[in-house]
């Protein structure tokens, strides 16, 4: 099979790498001079993957939303993929998103397989990933089937699953939201170790020795991987501030709760604060929220 790569950004451009190294033929398209000739020769590829950015930006329509999901980019180039053709979306989608682009583009398979790439080591996760997860906008024996085939192509993980769309997006927003959480978790510690003149350090190796816990996402000072960051606390980068967000602003929306919206809100605030007052990835958090 021919695979293509829609976006040749830090995501896109290690899968494509990936499936090179693994034998695969493999068509590039991008803005990037040497890309930026190959949109026709997408509609060659039996399974397209799509990476494009979806950045959550400042909400400026008011309302209970904060922010607001910015997935444009999509239906402008899933027009390059093929008839009849596999378009698996690996770029972070609000939950929903998927089956709105199947209704939009219904000669091609739509589909959604949540990244899980860090970015001090988006390569190695790419070859050696922990869970592979495709999410279809319908479950038929054919889309059970496509989405099989697209399994079949990805470097095998130790969990693997073929779900509905909605949950796919779902996982990859709860995923980094959890996280998240527990960084805070963390940061609260630290402050009540600080004021009791308390180790922080072993208490955090005593919880992630902790099964239950594990060890990530508990060390509080650190650099979020983000280029030219600082040193700060909060949980920063270019995922968990965005997805938050969209997570929280879903909430607010479809359930709406007052108490489980104030719990939300407050998360985000806490969250906002440690950034700022740190100086930590300002640039992300200005991009999200506005100034």
């Amino acid at each position: 099979m021919t695979i293509g790569f829609i976006g040749q950004g830090w995501l896109g451009k290690n899968y494509a790498d990936d499936f090179e190294r693994r034998g695969f033929s493999v068509v590039r398209y991008s803005k990037e001079p040497e890309y930026a000739g190959n949109a026709e020769k997408i509609k060659e590829c039996d399974i397209v993957f799509v990476a494009v950015p979806t950045p959550t930006t400042p909400n400026a329509e008011g309302g209970k939303n904060k922010t607001h999901f910015d997935g444009s980019i999509l239906p402008k180039v899933l027009p390059l993929v093929g008839e009849g053709k596999i378009a698996v979306i690996r770029s972070t989608l609000a939950p929903g998103t998927t089956k709105e682009l199947q209704k939009q583009f219904p000669k091609i398979f739509v589909m959604h397989a949540p990244e899980f790439l860090a970015e001090k080591t988006a390569a190695d996760d790419a070859a050696h990933p922990q869970r592979n997860i495709v999410g279809t906008p319908a479950r038929t024996p054919e889309y059970e089937a496509k989405a099989k085939l697209v399994l079949s192509v990805l470097p095998k993980a130790p969990y693997e699953l073929v779900t509905g769309s909605t949950e796919a997006e779902i996982i990859k927003y709860a995923g980094n939201s959890f996280l998240m959480w527990k960084v805070l978790f963390g940061n609260v510690i630290y402050d009540i170790a600080h004021e009791l003149d308390a180790d922080y350090g072993a208490i955090s190796d005593a919880l992630g020795k902790d099964p239950r816990i594990g060890s990530s996402h508990l060390k509080v000072v650190d650099e979020s991987g983000h280029p030219g960051s600082v040193a700060g606390r909060g949980a920063g980068g270019h995922c968990f501030i965005k997805d938050f967000a969209v997570l929280a602003d879903v909430y607010a929306e479809l359930v709406g709760d007052p108490e489980g919206v104030a719990l939300m809100r407050a998360f985000e605030e806490k969250n906002k604060k440690l950034l700022r007052d740190s100086g930590k990835d300002i640039d992300l958090l200005s991009g999200v929220y506005g100034e």
